[in-house]
């Protein structure tokens, strides 16, 4: 007797392979269209791997270097750091960027304030806090220092980074880290 194939089930039936291919060609016609509309509503990376972001202005234009330098030796500008922080830069006598910027952000209830050059002091109008030039508390109700970023110049841009290192003022672990 001569041997058969026995007949088995495939399988796949033809219904199943075409639901499976049509399937798959709508997965990736749906992808290959929503994959552009998905890219425009996540916002462009700014800076780099570290964090460190280009200092701007209010508007978000990029602030040069030299726009900064021109201040007068010892002023201190206000530019949009960290998160679009408001952050204070100090001109230094020597006409250098001081290596750390300071965040205008009071401690006690995270109110901005201005550098007030009569009193050479930050002072806080909700509530009377008052820091030094590098924002040690002077007088309360805040608790702790303003918080530092690290400044630095490169290529006629100005690279504002997280401080992760010691506060310098204290000597100890920086609150904000």
């Amino acid at each position: 007797m001569e041997e058969s194939i026995p007949l088995e089930n495939p399988l796949m039936s033809r219904r199943q392979l075409l639901n499976f291919l049509t399937g798959a060609a709508v997965a990736a016609t749906a992808t290959a269209a929503l994959y552009p509309a998905a890219k425009f509503f996540v916002p462009p990376a700014e800076g780099s791997e570290d964090g460190s972001l280009l200092a701007k202005d209010i508007y978000g234009n990029l602030i040069p270097a030299s726009q900064i330098l021109a201040y007068p030796l010892g002023t201190r500008a206000l530019v949009a750091g960290l998160a679009g922080e408001p952050t204070y830069l100090t001109v230094r006598e020597d006409g250098t960027l001081h290596p750390w910027g300071i965040v205008d952000n009071c401690t006690h209830l995270g109110c901005t304030f201005p550098w007030n050059p009569n009193d050479n002091q930050f002072q806080c109008p909700c509530h009377g806090s008052r820091y030094d030039p590098e924002g040690t508390v002077v007088r309360g109700p805040a608790p702790l220092p303003l918080k530092l970023v690290r400044v630095a110049v490169a290529e006629e841009a100005i690279w504002i980074s997280p401080w992760k290192e010691t506060d310098p003022r204290t000597g100890k672990k920086p609150w904000w880290v």
